[in-house]
């Protein structure tokens, strides 16, 4: 998908995220049964995502994305930081491409590669800060951001080719 412009380009994130967050609130719980309590989780020590808060979330740390865009996007989305990101995107062998990631809310959460030689591991602060890394795909790749215990907010992520 080629966007001309950063409008666009939100435009396609935000139908991206409604997919995400669609699937990931009729996904099951932990306990393998679907969760029926559809109501964020009662906060411990910080203020737990409402609904209206983590459309508000979303959209800044797209904005924030877009704000640092470079080169042509591949893959893109955003989820719950208590969600955390697990993808295993659809890159070429031998190419280069920027991981960009924004955290918005509280706490932090850490990314990691399999296999590590991908990228380098790394904390991503939930304060709105970009954090970019090249990646470089030798073989089929899997990328996990998984927010530290009590973060809460959204992670939003793209990759570009370069």
């Amino acid at each position: 998908m080629t966007y001309s412009s950063p409008r666009a380009w939100l435009a396609g994130c935000a139908v991206a995220a409604s997919i995400f967050m669609v699937t990931s609130c009729t996904s099951g719980s932990a306990d393998g049964n679907a969760s029926k309590d559809h109501s964020p989780p009662a906060a411990s020590g910080s203020q737990a995502v409402t609904g209206a808060s983590e459309k508000k979330l979303t959209e800044q740390a797209q904005a924030a994305l877009a704000a640092v865009h470079n080169g042509k996007m591949v893959e893109a989305g955003a989820e719950r930081v208590t969600d955390g990101i697990h993808t295993e995107p659809s890159l070429s062998e031998g190419k280069a491409y920027r991981l960009n990631l924004v955290c918005v809310g509280n706490g932090s959460a850490q990314l990691t590669f399999t296999p590590a030689s991908t990228g380098t591991e790394a904390k991503v602060p939930c304060d709105q800060s970009v954090v970019q890394q090249r990646i470089t795909v030798h073989k089929s790749v899997r990328i996990d951001i998984d927010g530290a215990k009590g973060s809460t907010g959204v992670i939003a992520w793209r990759i570009d080719a370069i």
